[in-house]
């Protein structure tokens, strides 16, 4: 009885994870449809992404271990590559955007990045 219990339990984890997962993503592209301008946007893509297919991975893996008896190295591996390499791409990505010149949008709060790179240039100079 209790095999039972731990079977469903495991497909409302796999499923909870598969919908976690799908519902980032899905954020995701509607962030890129309705957020203003480059860094909004890219910050839309890096977590929902990041999340997105993180969940969806775990997922798999978790279904591929408890129903095939499979540990995926594959699967591991792709997960430690998007988790460390989109919040990164999405930061140099918004770096080089803002040192080429495209500008915030004009309701944003402040630029603590203009600031930073102001001071450091004053720095410089003496």
């Amino acid at each position: 009885m209790s095999e039972i219990w731990i079977s469903i339990l495991m497909d409302i984890v796999i499923i909870l994870s598969l919908v976690t997962g799908t519902f980032f993503i899905f954020s995701s592209s509607i962030g890129i449809l309705r957020f203003p301008d480059v860094y909004t946007r890219l910050h839309a893509i890096t977590k929902g992404s990041t999340l997105g297919i993180a969940g969806i991975m775990i997922g798999s893996f978790i279904f591929l271990y408890i129903e095939h008896g499979i540990i995926s190295g594959k699967l591991l591996l792709g997960m430690v590559f998007v988790l460390i390499t989109a919040p990164v791409s999405g930061h140099m990505i918004s770096r080089a955007a803002y040192r080429s010149g495209v500008k915030l949008w004009d309701e944003s709060v402040k630029d603590d990045y203009g600031n930073a790179l102001e001071h450091a240039k004053k720095l410089k100079d003496h």
